[in-house]
C-alpha cells in the first residue's frame, strides 16, 4: 500500500471522527416576561438554525448552579433549545441549610410565573417548534415539572426526578402531557408509596406515564455533587437514557 493511499486514508478517517461529533451548544442569558415582571435564566442551543424542540429545565434546590446548567447544556446537544430559569432570581446555595431557606422563602405562585414565562419565552423564539416544548425537573424541579404539567396543557413531555408528585385527582385530570418518573427505591421524600400512587391515578384517568423506580438509590441520585453520598452512576446513566429517548419520541417524533 502507498504512502499516498495511508495518507489519505487517514484524512478520510478524521473527516468522518469530525464530522459525526456533537454539535457544541450555544448558550446566553436570556431574560423573558413572567406576569408583569421580568425573570431570566440560562439559556442553552444546539447549532443551526432549527426549528428546535424546546425544553423548560428545572433546578433542584440549590438553584441554577453548574451542575443544571450543565443538564440545559446536554440537552442542547441533543438537538434541544434548553431554557432553564433563575426561580431564585441570582441565589445560589452551597451548604444545605442555605438550600432549605431559598426553598422555603420561593413562593409557588412566583415560581409556577417564570416558569410558564419561560414556558412563553420558548414558544415564542423562531428556532423552537412551539407545538414540542417538554419540561425535565429534579428534586424540588421534579416538583415544579409535574404542576407545571397541570397548569401548562401545551407541554408534550414532562420528566420528573425524584419529584414530589400531585395528589389532587382534579390537577391530575388536567394533565395532558406524557411523564416519565425516574425515583429510588430508597427516598423518603417522595417514597416509592407516594410515587405508586400517583401513577395508579395516572393510569386510572387513562394518562400516559411510565415511572421506574431504581433498587439501591435514594434522593438526588442523578447528581454526583449529592451530600448525602447517594450518587448512583448506574441508575444516572440509566434515567437519563430514559429522559433522552422519551424526549426524541415525543418531542422529534
Amino acid at each position: 500500500m502507498s504512502r499516498v493511499f495511508v495518507s489519505l486514508s487517514v484524512a478520510a478517517a478524521l473527516l468522518a471522527a469530525v464530522s459525526v461529533a456533537p454539535a457544541m451548544a450555544a448558550e446566553q442569558t436570556l431574560s423573558f416576561k413572567s406576569g408583569t415582571e421580568t425573570a431570566s435564566g440560562f439559556l442553552a442551543t444546539p447549532e443551526g438554525k432549527g426549528p428546535f424542540p424546546g425544553v423548560v429545565v428545572i433546578q433542584e434546590w440549590w438553584g441554577l448552579n453548574d451542575w443544571v446548567k450543565d443538564q440545559a447544556r446536554a440537552l442542547a446537544k441533543e438537538g434541544y433549545v434548553a431554557l432553564a430559569p433563575d426561580l431564585y432570581h441570582g441565589k445560589v446555595a452551597e451548604k444545605q441549610e442555605e438550600a432549605h431557606q431559598l426553598m422555603s422563602g420561593l413562593s409557588a405562585d412566583q415560581a409556577m410565573r417564570d416558569l410558564k414565562g419561560a414556558y412563553a419565552a420558548l414558544a415564542a423564539r423562531s428556532d423552537v417548534k412551539k407545538d414540542r416544548i417538554g419540561a425535565i425537573g429534579w428534586c424540588m424541579g421534579g416538583m415544579y415539572a409535574l404542576r407545571l404539567a397541570t397548569e401548562e396543557p401545551g407541554l408534550k413531555a414532562v420528566v420528573p426526578y425524584y419529584g414530589a408528585p400531585p395528589t389532587d385527582a382534579a390537577a391530575i385530570a388536567r394533565i395532558k402531557a406524557p411523564i416519565l418518573g425516574n425515583y429510588g427505591a430508597e427516598d423518603k421524600g417522595p417514597s416509592p408509596e407516594q410515587v405508586k400512587a400517583f401513577e395508579a391515578e395516572m393510569k386510572k384517568a387513562g394518562k400516559p406515564i411510565d415511572v421506574k423506580i431504581y433498587p439501591g438509590a435514594g434522593h438526588a441520585f442523578a447528581n454526583p455533587n449529592n451530600p448525602w453520598h447517594g450518587y448512583r452512576e448506574d441508575a444516572a446513566k440509566d434515567a437519563w437514557a430514559r429522559t433522552t429517548a422519551f424526549f426524541a419520541k415525543h418531542l422529534k417524533g
